[in-house]
């Protein structure tokens, strides 16, 4: 089967998904070869899924309307999870159905609160292990007939005012360097601008910090041999190559750049960057409500990033605007 990743809807798993779940669930784990021991995943239910579901949570996805994947996240600790019975169905396999799913399993992992994820991995699987490791997993600890593999969570914030999302991009602010790479995504009026005036005002710069749409990049000088703040809008653009026109390169070292609608465009900038997704949280989708509540994914990429504390960074702001309830 052809299945379109335009086709592809994944969502936070409900109880009434359970039982697609365990379809899933079964028909991806009885498709791989025989292993000894055997994986007891064919003994799911709907109940023991729901179950699961019930105390940490999970990810389900559709193709066409059809079960396509199933990630459950489970509770090791107030701060660690692990993600268990990950699968796709044998008829949606190789269509960038897994990579979405963890991606989401990661971010919606870091809003219940976790600080950092393990699972367990069969040794037999060495193209298995290969793609839990592209995605920033490394080896914790060998396991019989297999290995632990972990990698720290995304920082989640939920923030409440344009006011608090400034404050969130002016701490931010504190830890960025020439040559950081911050891509900002989310929905038309997300807060993407909010947060880099944030970040603008945290470093200090000058002039007026707006979108600029039409313009597609302003850079802002900082005084003292600060890094500036270039700010990019790649909204208009349609590729990296179109990227590559505006000739970043020649600011990138000494700057601190921020490319706001980049995700999927602007990750060849650098290798170690900060990928922040905001997402519209509130009940209202006004997008002119600059005080409706925003979740705010930040998730570090690169070496850069492995000694830098986020979360204490942005200390006051995880510890009151963290809002996740794991029930």
């Amino acid at each position: 089967m052809n299945a379109s990743v335009s086709a592809l809807v994944i969502a936070v798993a409900s109880f009434d998904d359970a039982p697609a779940m365990v379809e899933v669930i079964h028909a991806a784990f009885g498709a791989r070869p025989p292993l000894d021991p055997p994986s007891t995943a064919v003994d799911e239910t709907a109940d023991s899924i729901a179950e699961l579901l019930a105390a940490g949570g999970g990810i389900y996805a559709e193709v066409d309307g059809q079960p396509a994947g199933s990630i459950v996240i489970s509770p090791l600790s107030d701060t660690l999870a692990t993600f268990q019975r990950v699968s796709v169905h044998p008829d949606f396999q190789r269509h960038g159905v897994a990579s979405a799913m963890v991606d989401a399993a990661l971010a919606y992992a870091a809003e219940l609160g976790f600080r950092r994820v393990e699972l367990f991995a069969r040794i037999e699987f060495d193209e298995l292990i290969a793609f839990w490791q592209h995605r920033g997993f490394e080896p914790v600890r060998p396991q019989p007939h297999g290995v632990i593999l972990g990698r720290d969570l995304p920082t989640a914030l939920v923030v409440p005012t344009a006011a608090a999302m400034q404050a969130v991009g002016s701490r931010l602010a504190a830890v960025l360097r020439p040559g950081d790479v911050v891509i900002a995504s989310g929905e038309l009026g997300a807060g993407k601008t909010t947060l880099t005036q944030g970040i603008a005002a945290g470093l200090g710069v000058s002039g007026q910090v707006i979108s600029p749409t039409f313009v597609l990049s302003r850079i802002h000088p900082a005084p003292g041999g600060r890094p500036h703040l270039v700010h990019v809008d790649a909204y208009r653009l349609g590729d990296a190559a179109e990227l590559d026109d505006l000739d970043l390169d020649a600011t990138l070292e000494r700057s601190v750049t921020v490319v706001e609608w980049g995700e999927g465009i602007a990750e060849g900038l650098a290798e170690d960057r900060l990928q922040i997704d905001i997402v519209r949280t509130g009940g209202t989708a006004d997008p002119d409500e600059p005080d409706d509540p925003r979740t705010v994914i930040i998730s570090a990429v690169g070496e850069r990033w492995r000694a830098v504390d986020l979360t204490s960074a942005l200390g006051t702001y995880v510890a009151t605007f963290e809002g996740a309830d794991r029930g």
